[in-house]
């Protein structure tokens, strides 16, 4: 008599989960000094220039350049572009701009990937409001990173955390449709996709060492999006601003793991 398998994320070792924090520790210093290197005036090319320097100069690869022909090491999202943005000599930085910035890098042969948002100066509290919503969505994602959950579970989780903080600032965010986490490893972006939204109990299940990228976006509008000409910049279809906040996440016996830390 045989009992079929079931399904799991896929999962690494202790040192195979070692190995990707140290990909993902580049990850977060390139994002730290990208982030501090935002001001008014600066282009979302000079952005780039400084992550991939950061990433370069601590013997990793930027995982996203050349990646499908993507020209960049960041994806540089400002204001209504969601996700995908094209770092470019044209996109000039300015007071009160909401910045999303997506990062990838490879360290022997392990990636770590992570995104947050931020404001350039002061934000309105709108902007400021949705950035926190997307945040504590992801943190809800997280802590659903348990052994013993399904992968839907996570998704489940986003979905009530983004609920959640509609009450709390008393305003509603899009859920932006058809995006969401992934798999990841030795590869970006690997099976299953983990959408941001959806039923609990469905999916592969979560196994210690199991690994996803979760990232919610959310805005201030609509879920619907639309790619631009240049077949990446994906941008809100009302115009409303976006946020998009990811971290690298494995389960363990200690509970979820964050392999993409930011140095403070």
């Amino acid at each position: 008599m045989s009992f079929r398998k079931r399904k799991r994320v896929p999962f690494r070792s202790a040192g195979e989960l070692d190995a990707m924090a140290a990909a993902g520790a580049v990850v977060g210093k390139a994002l730290v000094a990208v982030r501090d290197a935002s001001k008014p005036g600066v282009s979302t090319l000079e952005l780039d220039e400084v992550a991939e320097t950061v990433i370069r100069e601590a013997g990793a690869v930027p995982s996203f350049k050349g990646y499908h022909g993507f020209p960049g090491s960041i994806c540089s999202s400002v204001n209504e572009v969601v996700v995908h943005g094209i770092p470019s000599a044209d996109v000039v930085l300015a007071e009160g701009d909401l910045v999303s910035i997506d990062c990838g890098a490879i360290l022997d042969g392990w990636h770590g990937d992570s995104a947050w948002t931020f404001g350039v100066g002061e934000l309105t509290r709108p902007d400021a409001e949705l950035s926190e919503a997307t945040r504590l969505s992801m943190e809800a994602g997280i802590a659903a990173m348990i052994e013993g959950n399904r992968l839907t579970d996570i998704s489940h989780a986003i979905e009530l955390g983004t609920r959640a903080v509609e009450k709390k600032f008393d305003r509603h965010f899009g859920i932006v449709d058809g995006y969401g986490g992934h798999g990841i490893g030795r590869e970006m972006h690997m099976d299953p996709f983990l959408p941001n939204e959806g039923a609990p109990g469905k999916g592969p299940w979560l196994v210690i060492g199991s690994v996803l990228a979760i990232e919610p976006m959310l805005t201030l509008g609509t879920e619907d999006t639309t790619v631009l000409d240049d077949d990446w910049t994906v941008v809100t279809d009302d115009g409303s601003r976006a946020a998009h906040w990811e971290h690298t996440v494995a389960v363990t016996a200690d509970g979820p793991r964050i392999l993409t830390p930011r140095p403070e």
